[in-house]
């Protein structure tokens, strides 16, 4: 999306605060014992007593497709993304690492947002540096998102920390435009060579997500036919910002 007037700008800036802080809340629900279902149901409440509705759940990327079932996406440790919290059964262990995708609709418009949390105290060194390495991919691909650059920018951004931390990155997903529809047009890819891609224009509206594993970064789609997993059993982070590129540099509008 391609913002046109004030209205749509701070209608998609009050979709992204609400969404950071349902996304906040839901995110210190996590703990062991806790199930993905727990999740997603608490995900509808807090949406429908503020009037939003969710973004996922019944999405279809095209009119072949199955609705999506959710409206929260819980996807645990090989997990890296799309996993269905309305139904893949997951109950958190201690040390779990937890990724938690969630978009809503304000207002006719959408925003995206996801962040990665680990249940209970058993927290793996490995873990904490790669989740704290992949916010720190996000950051740099979000510095990136300004008026003249390239898609290519961003993701050359977001590579570099992964290779020079020996991180794995998948290639067969990647961030994308939003605003007017879930996914829309440009594909933002977490790798690239600076300069190539779209060209980034003010009042584009785009969501930014590094994903990262422990391992090769080839993936696989499970039995489910939603949710992504590494081929080599290896940890994932997945974290996400909606970002609007401004004449003075990006708008983080998830970030709360």
């Amino acid at each position: 999306m391609i913002i046109k007037t004030e209205e749509e700008r701070e209608i998609l800036r009050e979709g992204g605060r609400r969404l950071g802080t349902y996304l906040k809340e839901l995110a210190s629900m996590v703990a062991p014992g806790v199930s993905a279902k727990e999740l997603e149901t608490c995900a509808l409440e807090l949406i429908a007593s503020q009037g939003d509705e969710p973004a996922f759940k019944g999405h279809k990327d095209r009119p072949s497709d199955t609705p999506y079932p959710s409206s929260l996406c819980v996807s645990v440790n090989d997990v890296i993304v799309h996993s269905p919290g309305s139904d893949n059964g997951a109950v958190f262990a201690d040390g779990d690492i937890v990724k938690l995708d969630f978009g809503i609709k304000h207002r006719g418009l959408y925003t995206d947002h996801a962040i990665t949390v680990i249940a209970g105290t058993k927290r793996d060194p490995e873990d904490v540096r790669m989740i704290r390495l992949a916010h720190e991919a996000l950051e740099a691909g979000i510095a990136q998102a300004r008026v003249g650059n390239t898609t290519g920018d961003i993701g050359h951004a977001v590579e570099e920390i992964a290779r020079k931390n020996k991180l794995g990155f998948p290639k067969n997903l990647a961030g994308h435009g939003v605003g007017k529809q879930v996914h829309e047009e440009p594909h933002v890819p977490n790798f690239g060579a600076p300069g190539t891609g779209e060209r980034l224009v003010e009042g584009l509206v785009i969501a930014i997500e590094p994903m990262f594993t422990l391992g090769s970064g080839t993936l696989y789609v499970d039995k489910d036919g939603y949710s992504y997993r590494t081929k080599d059993g290896s940890r994932t982070a997945h974290v996400e910002h909606t970002v609007i590129v401004t004449k003075d540099g990006p708008d983080v509008i998830t970030r709360v």
